[in-house]
């Protein structure tokens, strides 16, 4: 964010999303105007205002204590609006500001945590429309105006049944329009559209472009029309896919396959397929996942695509635009939101989590119209791991500035996965980790991965002994908070890869490493295996003594092994029971998650009928034979875990 919108600002801590930013020393927020009394000075989020032409909380600030101007002295912090040296109960000290998430538009729900101008800090969340970057729906309108260039379809993109008659039409004079139905580029040579409509019987991208003579003018412009054989209105947001007839996308073959991608979101609590979509566009596709590969119900990676089949930024279900998404399929899940069930309360932790929206999914993967038969399930739709401005906003590194190395980097834990990404190799110290994965920048420099290899070598070293010293050890690498929450969220459920596979880290320009983003938690909560020595299945024990062979690393383990660490944990652990992590608590979140898939899960358990299938894969899961029954499973194991965590830790 800084390289885009900010001068002579420096980044000090990311969080995913279009509000999830946190920045220190910055001269102006990108919103913000350097001069109060200018016509374009800040338009501040709600429960902030303009101090010398900054947008700043007089609950908080503590150059602004208050009122605008009063400096609280140092050691001292802002709590009220009153200078202090503690903060109050019920407060949390973000970068010498005493504040509420639960109210604070600059914290919402964790420190830096922004909410957009026009938005309001709800329980820890952002809502209301925002009026600043990142808007949704000038999002969308950019992302459709891109796409349909100078040309003007009418109807626009959609689905239907049986033919619809398509025109075209421009605003640029004395010109001759041309068109393609093959999803190629139109030529000159390509069919001249003569004023007659485009009639269309099956699924079909129309490619049209101006031209005059045999020079194109103004932008090529593309719609996308789906054939379907009956229509379905649904209390879910709908997804389609159609790969034209490319046939079905195999886990063994990663190649991406053209195709259709829509969403169709919920108006007055119904999703129809028959409504105009609200995200239209040519995209690619493929099987993504490792286990989860081999399921039934498979997981799927979407990219949307531009008219020259480059990355094309769409928001997607409310969510920032990107280009980059995933469609997972909770399976071995049965209860269908383990994974949002850690998303959501890792995020209110103040943990790096993607955003996601369940939504139903439509794929068809035959040469014919989308049909009933079509219908693939409940999916998550998420925002995958990117250094991007809307994801992951680290500072961008280039392979071709080899020089360039202070960050922004993400590294991950993949045990036992080869990768393409370049290997961070271990030396020279004990219980050396291994399959840890340069994830970005890629493709690196050299000296880039040599960088942060030694950045992570010196962290690891200061493991062996455990060295606490805050110049010297340990916490001079790493954030200990994110760590220590990382350690609440893997033993609240015991993810069986919890600390070795799908672990991320993150280091930006001139901080730390950082523990995350959250990823993958679907074996979770009494889901997984108590086999070969791993076991993850009972509520007893602790996760992160849990050893696979080769070891991958042992951070958690030697840093539970300080007093200091693992006193934190223990506190933290003891304050999230009194709010987060209390019995009500954790018993709403399940229940609040699961209230809009009522009707879905139904739908969803007819299609891929394994409440009773204790083995999904190589993986154990409960047997309820409801819906219902599982959520309860889910329930029970849930506390029964924290039972025996309280009588460790409490």
């Amino acid at each position: 964010m800084c390289r885009y919108h900010l001068t002579r600002c420096r980044l000090w801590h990311v969080f995913l999303g279009t509000s999830a930013l946190l920045l220190a020393n910055c001269d102006r927020w990108p919103w913000e105007a350097a001069d109060e009394d200018s016509d374009d000075a800040p338009v501040c989020a709600s429960g902030l205002v303009q101090c010398d032409g900054r947008c700043v909380d007089l609950q908080s600030d503590p150059a602004h204590c208050g009122d605008c101007g009063n400096v609280c002295p140092g050691g001292l912090v802002c709590s009220l609006g009153a200078c202090s040296d503690a903060c109050g109960d019920g407060l949390t000290n973000c970068d010498s500001s005493c504040v509420e998430l639960t109210t604070n538009s600059a914290h919402c729900g964790s420190c830096g945590h922004l909410c957009q101008p026009g938005q309001a800090c709800e329980a820890g969340r952002c809502v209301g429309d925002a009026s600043g970057p990142g808007d949704t729906a000038a999002d969308l309108q950019a992302a459709i105006d891109q796409l349909t260039g100078d040309i003007v379809f009418s109807p626009p993109n959609g689905t239907f049944q049986d033919s619809i008659a398509v025109s075209l039409s421009t605003e640029l004079s004395n010109v001759d329009i041309r068109y393609t139905l093959d999803r190629e580029a139109p030529t000159a040579a390509s069919a001249l559209y003569d004023g007659t409509p485009i009639t269309l019987t099956a699924t079909s991208h129309i490619r049209a472009q101006a031209f005059l003579g045999e020079t194109p003018a103004g932008s090529m412009g593309t719609a996308v029309y789906v054939a379907r054989s009956f229509d379905m209105a649904l209390d879910l947001p709908l997804v389609v896919i159609d790969n034209h007839g490319a046939g079905p996308m195999s886990e063994d073959n990663r190649v991406f396959v053209d195709g259709t991608f829509m969403t169709f979101e919920l108006d007055s609590g119904v999703a129809s397929l028959s409504a105009t979509p609200t995200v239209a566009t040519p995209a690619a596709f493929h099987v993504r996942g490792q286990s989860t590969a081999e399921f039934d119900k498979k997981p799927y990676r979407v990219e949307l695509r531009d008219n020259q089949g480059e990355d094309a930024d769409w928001p997607v279900l409310g969510m920032a635009a990107e280009s980059d998404w995933v469609l997972r399929g909770p399976f071995a899940d049965k209860a269908l939101i383990r994974d949002a069930f850690i998303y959501s309360l890792g995020a209110e932790l103040g943990l790096v989590a993607p955003h996601f929206a369940f939504c139903e999914l439509y794929l068809n993967v035959e040469d014919r119209p989308l049909g009933e038969g079509d219908y693939n399930g409940v999916y998550m739709m998420i925002e995958p791991i990117k250094n991007s401005r809307n994801r992951l906003d680290l500072r961008q590194l280039h392979a071709e500035e080899p020089a360039d190395v202070d960050g922004g980097y993400i590294i991950r834990f993949e045990w036992r996965v080869e990768n393409e990404e370049p290997d961070l190799l271990c030396s020279g110290a004990d219980q050396c980790w291994q399959y840890l994965d340069l994830f970005d920048p890629n493709p690196s420099s050299r000296e880039q991965q040599q960088f942060i290899t030694e950045y992570v070598q010196g962290f690891h070293n200061a493991l062996y002994p455990v060295n606490p010293d805050p110049a010297s050890g340990y916490p001079h690498y790493i954030d200990v908070p994110s760590f220590v929450d990382t350690v609440i969220v893997n033993e609240l459920g015991r993810e069986l890869d919890s600390y070795i596979r799908s672990a991320y880290y993150h280091k930006d320009e001139g901080t730390v490493l950082v523990s995350g983003p959250l990823w993958d938690y679907n074996l979770i909560f009494g889901v997984g295996m108590n086999t070969m020595g791993v076991d993850n299945l009972s509520v007893e024990g602790w996760q992160y003594e849990q050893r696979r062979d080769p070891i991958t690393n042992t951070w958690f383990e030697q840093l539970m092994s300080d007093p200091g660490f693992s006193g934190s944990v223990r506190a933290r652990w003891q304050e999230l029971r009194q709010g987060l992590l209390a019995s009500g608590a954790l018993d709403a979140r399940i229940d609040s998650l699961a209230a809009p898939l009522v009707n879905a899960a139904q739908r969803n358990f007819m299609r891929w009928p394994n409440l009773t299938t204790s083995q999904i894969s190589m993986f154990q899961s409960p047997t309820d034979d409801t819906w219902e029954g599982q959520l309860e499973a889910m329930r029970s194991w849930m506390h029964a875990r924290v039972a025996w965590i309280d009588s460790q830790w409490m």
